[in-house]
């Protein structure tokens, strides 16, 4: 476990390099924390240090974005807050997307946490004061 304090979001660009260096290998991320604390922003950075140009926007109502860096590798970002069973989450085919060879960042895991194999490392994001956030590396 690693933790971080990010004293505000203009400290992302600048800290997302040393959660890519922690990665290592993995491609997967499963972002855990409550509505709006900045799991999507995070993932914005995440996408903008791996070239990807599109805007990137919170899925909640699509439920899956896709992106494309600038080397063609796909980005699938996963926002799970709306479905409420499994089979909702199977029905939208995230074996497929978890299965995939492409960076994965899911939004709300809980909900298949019992799907994430090894390759999910999982980041829990909090509070820690009006700008600040907590970010714990599992």
């Amino acid at each position: 476990m690693k933790e971080f304090f990010i004293a505000s979001e203009s400290q992302l660009s600048e800290w997302v390099p040393v959660l890519f260096d922690i990665l290592g290998d993995k491609t997967k991320l499963a972002l855990i924390g409550n509505l709006g604390v900045g799991k999507t922003t995070l993932i914005k950075y995440l996408c903008q240090h791996l070239g990807v140009r599109d805007p990137v926007v919170s899925p909640t109502f699509s439920l899956v974005n896709e992106y494309s860096t600038d080397t063609g590798v796909s980005v699938f970002h996963i926002d799970l807050y709306r479905l409420e069973s499994m089979e909702e989450a199977l029905l939208i085919g995230i074996e497929e997307y978890l299965d995939s060879e492409a960076y994965v960042f899911i939004e709300w895991p809980q909900l298949v946490d019992t799907l994430l194999g090894e390759d999910f490392m999982r980041v829990e994001i909090s509070v820690a004061n009006e700008q600040g956030r907590k970010i714990v590396i599992l």
